[in-house]
């Protein structure tokens, strides 16, 4: 449990809710439009709708909890004086976004020290749909109560990823094979929208070799309190390990088992 009580994490939490809708109305003012695309050195996509969103949500931050941290991954790190640090992803999943794709999100999560978030918000402007959860209260989409899946089968499982080619560079290439070959559906509604999914019980297994913090803020947070299980691929729980796995937490040990008989270099 955090160590702030009850009240004051509802209040984060409402003002996270809050926050993420005020940022996701900031892009969808860019959404489908003839849009400017930078390209950062890893050759991942940015925009102006990211930028902005950002400053949106580090203004209502800064007036709100002044002496509060912020990560961001458009702005970086500003220190603060709380121990408590809000964690920022403008946008993510920015290609489905440049692309007029509404399977994009915002994404705030509210960290202690270096721990395991109290809170996360996932946000998908385009869709009007939200999943939320804070530690020890629940994870709610919408506001009705999300629980992950119950199934307990690989064979008839749905495994989701982002993107395909981000496997073989880590070494991941016949990981991903093995699980291919022991679920039942496969598919790419990925970046946020597959952890969120999985929270809600329309997915089982979602694994991405490839992550970074901002990535991964809210879901381990999302995914616990909705009954399932996020994380990295060595099975720690965490949003620290630059990869992920989410399940329902039932089929966790068979997939965890899966990609570590691969091993990381094969």
């Amino acid at each position: 449990m955090p160590h702030m009580d009850k009240e004051r994490l509802e209040e984060l939490l409402e003002f996270a809710v809050n926050a993420a809708w005020d940022a996701g109305r900031v892009t969808l003012g860019y959404f489908q439009t003839e849009l400017a695309i930078d390209y950062k050195p890893d050759r991942s996509p940015v925009t102006e709708a990211d930028r902005r969103a950002e400053l949106k949500l580090r203004e209502l931050i800064g007036r709100y909890w002044p002496q509060h941290g912020i990560l961001g991954e458009e702005f970086g790190q500003q220190a603060g004086a709380s121990g408590l640090t809000w964690i920022l992803d403008p946008i993510d999943g920015t290609r489905s976004f440049v692309h007029g794709v509404p399977l994009y999100a915002v994404l705030i999560a509210l960290v202690e020290g270096e721990g395991a978030p109290v809170l996360g918000v996932v946000h998908f402007p385009a869709l009007h749909e939200t999943v939320y959860a804070a530690r020890g209260a629940g994870c709610y989409w919408d506001g009705r109560r999300a629980r992950v899946s119950a199934a307990n089968d690989l064979k008839q499982a749905t495994l989701l990823t982002s993107e395909l080619n981000t496997f073989a560079p880590r070494g991941r290439a016949r990981a991903w094979d093995r699980l291919v070959a022991a679920t039942g559906v496969q598919r790419t509604w990925g970046d946020a929208y597959g952890y969120a999914l999985v929270a809600t019980g329309r997915a089982d297994i979602m694994v991405d070799p490839v992550m970074e913090v901002w990535d991964c803020g809210p879901h381990q947070v999302i995914l616990e309190e909705s009954g399932g299980a996020f994380t990295d691929w060595q099975g720690r729980p965490t949003i620290y390990g630059r990869e992920s796995i989410a399940t329902n937490g039932i089929l966790h040990g068979e997939v965890l088992k899966l990609v570590r008989d691969e091993g990381v270099g094969a």
